[in-house]
């Protein structure tokens, strides 16, 4: 034996003792360990997204001297042409910063409202009593483009001429279409097809574009370019709102210039709940960043750690605290400036061991008091950028479903989303349709500090999938020790069917979705318990982007979706 080969041998038997005594879970024998790849390190700023070359142009804008709210608009204004079956301008946005002049976490809400013409008594309900998606009655106000000036003009640092020029560019020359997004595109299409303007802008030559092949939007070009030179106004009060005001009219909408007129975005106190030493940061209501934090509280009752992630007792706890969350989550959650909404008393610890001692280790809970409509939608996009001064943004974009409503107008390249579909039609509900109030919302970002300092911007993109996806990240960073790409990575179970937010009572325990890779006896138990296991496509356990900023080092990490297209890439 050469003489390294013996001194490697000899190390290896001195270490497996060590190893074998520690109380730690045991050191990966690969740098990437249980990951499906690398985490990147960078040390002046990183860029997370859902498509490589959104996060390039991002990259590039932080190059450049730009601020990371800088490029989050830069990244979002790219997916909106590159991934418009997730996001654009004509859906929402919210983000949750870490400023660190202030020192503190800060948010904002980009969310729209109802137009001040359509009440209750306008709408046709569908058979199950909620408003029809693909129909201009589920049109609310697009807030995303307020959301960029709102965001830019407090944390700007680059002109937004030069923010979206590289979206601007890539509309105007085109660009390769990604694989998973080229695979939702198809998938929407026979939904889509027939709606007013779908075809003209999203299907050239009569169908969806493939892999690899190049797609142009120049209507969207000229719009974004009009937006970079007149601001937010030639959107809101404007030849913009006049173009859509125009379509609405057209085809049995609701819009007057009255109710883009009257649009602005708020910043948002966020709301947290300390969990094992970390704190958990999300925005209140009417999005359902509550439910992540009611969700962890509940699961801090119990040592998940020792159940391990291999048993049926971590799904099943997992599980049932999710049910109890959106319970409340479909009873309370609302806008804020609507309904009074009991924020104290939800994510309070004493009410968490309440609701934490109404589940049943042996068996799976068939109801959930009150409830709804099914969530199950996955289109949205999250992203997240930080920048060499400490600012971190954690940024999130959508339509709702896909393409949104499917109403696309041909003029302005972007389709319309559909978010006032989850208003509820029953009166006297929280959450149900006034004129100018903001629906219930789904899409949420997330941050984590510890001690009063930032660690974190993440989010986990897809409708219901959201609030026990962040609870699931921060669980397996927290109790299981994961790094930030194996805590993406690892095995997600998704929640469908229990209460949702505009009317109805969950009956018999939902559907449990885990994706494949769970021991078949652990399967076979939580059926035992009650639970309707189903298989579900990997497009529904949501989409996950994070940066970790190190405490000492202050050196940036970035992680992606093993799920999706995307990339985290810094300088």
């Amino acid at each position: 034996m050469s003489r390294p080969l013996a001194s490697l041998a000899l190390f290896a038997t001195l270490l497996v003792p060590t190893l074998s005594m520690s109380t730690e879970a045991p050191i990966p024998a690969s740098g990437r360990g249980a990951a499906t790849r690398s985490v990147v390190y960078a040390q002046h700023g990183m860029v997370c997204a859902a498509q490589p070359l959104a996060v390039e142009a991002g990259v590039e804008i932080l190059r450049e001297g730009g601020s990371a709210a800088d490029a989050a608009i830069a990244v979002d204004a790219c997916l909106g042409l590159m991934e418009p079956t997730s996001a654009g301008l004509g859906g929402d946005m919210f983000a949750i910063l870490w400023d660190p002049k202030l020192g503190k976490v800060v948010g904002l809400n980009g969310s729209g409202r109802a137009p001040m013409s359509l009440t209750i008594d306008k709408v046709p309900p569908e058979k199950d009593g909620t408003i029809p998606l693909y129909s201009p009655y589920s049109w609310t106000v697009p807030g995303c483009c307020d959301g960029w000036f709102t965001l830019h003009a407090k944390y700007g640092k680059l002109p937004m001429s030069r923010i979206l020029a590289p979206a601007i560019h890539y509309a105007e020359e085109g660009f390769p279409l990604s694989p998973v997004i080229a695979s939702d595109w198809a998938y929407s299409v026979h939904v889509f097809k027939d709606k007013p303007g779908f075809a003209e802008v999203f299907m050239p030559g009569g169908r969806a574009p493939e892999e690899g092949e190049i797609f142009k939007n120049p209507a969207l070009a000229k719009t974004l370019r009009l937006i970079a030179e007149k601001g937010r106004d030639a959107y809101y009060n404007g030849p913009i709102a006049e173009e859509l005001v125009r379509y609405s009219q057209a085809n049995g909408g609701f819009y007057a210039l009255e109710d883009f007129a009257k649009h602005h975005s708020t910043w948002d106190e966020p709301l947290s709940t300390d969990y094992r030493g970390y704190t958990l940061w999300e925005l209140p209501p009417n999005g359902q960043g509550l439910a992540a934090l009611q969700l962890l509280n509940i699961l801090e009752n119990f040592d998940l750690k020792s159940m391990g992630r291999g048993s049926a007792d971590y799904w099943h706890v997992m599980t049932e605290a999710k049910k109890l969350a959106f319970a409340d989550r479909a009873r309370y959650y609302a806008d804020p400036a609507f309904a009074k909404i009991p924020i104290d008393r939800l994510i309070s610890k004493d009410y968490a061991k309440q609701r934490a001692a109404l589940i049943d280790m042996k068996h799976a809970s068939m109801t959930d008091s009150p409830g709804d409509m099914a969530l199950n939608r996955k289109e949205t996009t999250y992203l997240c950028a930080a920048d060499q001064s400490g600012l971190m943004v954690s940024f999130i974009q959508s339509n709702y479903t896909g393409f949104g409503s499917g109403y696309c107008v041909p003029a302005l390249g972007f389709g319309l989303q559909d978010r006032g579909g989850l208003f509820s039609l029953h009166r006297g509900h929280p959450n149900a349709l006034e004129p100018g109030k903001r629906p219930f919302q789904t899409i949420i970002p997330a941050f984590l500090t510890r001690d009063g300092q930032p660690l974190m911007a993440f989010g986990v993109m897809g409708g219901d999938m959201q609030p026990q996806g962040h609870a699931q990240i921060v669980v397996n960073l927290v109790d299981f020790g994961m790094n930030l790409q194996e805590a993406g990575d690892a095995i997600r179970f998704h929640h469908t069917g229990s209460s949702e937010p505009t009317g109805t009572v969950m009956k018999g325990g939902g559907v449990l979705h885990i994706e494949p890779g769970l021991p078949d006896s652990v399967l076979a138990e939580l059926t035992r318990r009650g639970h309707v296991l189903e298989p579900e496509a990997a497009r529904a356990y949501g989409g996950y982007q994070a940066i970790w900023r190190d405490p000492v080092t202050h050196v940036y990490s970035g992680a992606t979706e093993k799920r999706k297209d995307g990339c985290a890439l810094g300088y």
